[in-house]
């Protein structure tokens, strides 16, 4: 038996790039209706002009998702167009930098506006179909940093922290209408936020570098390692699975002080 969406429809939320695009594109590939959400109308209709010259059913939907309006619409939208809802994967997310002190408030408010607003706008728009298909599985995209911390990203911090919160409540709330919801927390995904991040560095290469030794399996994950992990919690293989969160890290949350501390620290002495 493998992990299959036949006839099941499924919302895929900054499905334009990244993980959010390889994710749209590995439903597909499992068999299901996919409705493509994003800001970035170029690339969301180049995202599904591939899918649909490869023969999948799919479709774009332009969207904000910092705007419970423009969400609703895109929803009802794409409920219109595949019939019904039985999965949304909340990908959209952004990356921001500064302390407490450094951050400008337009950034706080930004960032947590795409993460928290976004992903509990998604979750408002999407639930009354899931329910109304008697089931079904919410998917969220949190980080390693839903559990801890990277410095100077007080902002990116605290919504991934959020996201993993508001998973968890609308796992309870809503499982006696057998809506599932689950969390992933990838570790650093070579995705365009990742090297937008990096090039932020004197040294971009330097970044990416111990973002490699930060993960014990010894590379930086690929968004189908992420895409992966979404398909399992959002399928049937995981009917028994919700309120939780899976890290898809390689390992990245598992050494005692980091890698240096494994490397030159007591982690050191029995190797």
């Amino acid at each position: 038996m493998s992990i299959r969406f036949d006839g099941k429809a499924a919302i895929v939320t900054g499905g334009a790039s990244g993980i959010g695009a390889t994710t749209a594109e590995l439903f597909c590939e499992l068999g299901a209706r996919v409705a493509v959400l994003d800001r970035d109308a170029e690339k969301g209709y180049k995202t599904v002009a591939s899918l649909t010259a490869a023969g999948h059913a799919a479709s774009f939907h332009a969207c904000d998702v910092g705007d419970l309006t423009s969400v609703q619409s895109a929803v009802d939208q794409a409920a219109r167009e595949h019939g019904a809802i039985h999965t949304l994967a909340h990908c959209a997310g952004i990356q921001r930098y500064g302390t407490v002190l450094t951050t400008e408030l337009d950034t706080w408010h930004e960032t947590l506006r795409v993460h928290v607003d976004g992903c509990m706008f998604s979750m408002r728009a999407v639930l009354p179909y899931l329910i109304a298909a008697r089931g079904g599985s919410i998917v969220v995209v949190g980080s390693v940093q839903s559990v801890m911390a990277v410095a100077a990203s007080a902002a990116y911090v605290t919504a991934k922290h959020a996201l993993l919160g508001l998973v968890r409540s609308a796992a309870l709330d809503f499982a006696r209408s057998q809506v599932r919801v689950n969390c992933v927390m990838p570790g650093a995904i070579d995705t365009p936020m990742l090297r937008f991040a990096a090039s932020l560095a004197p040294n971009p290469e330097t970044v990416l570098e111990a973002c490699r030794r930060a993960h014990p399996l010894g590379r930086i994950g690929q968004p189908i390692d992420v895409a992966r992990a979404i398909a399992f919690l959002a399928s049937d293989w995981a009917s028994f699975v919700t309120g939780t969160a899976l890290a898809v890290d390689g390992g990245m949350l598992v050494p005692l002080g980091g890698a240096d501390f494994q490397d030159s620290g007591t982690g050191s002495v029995g190797q």
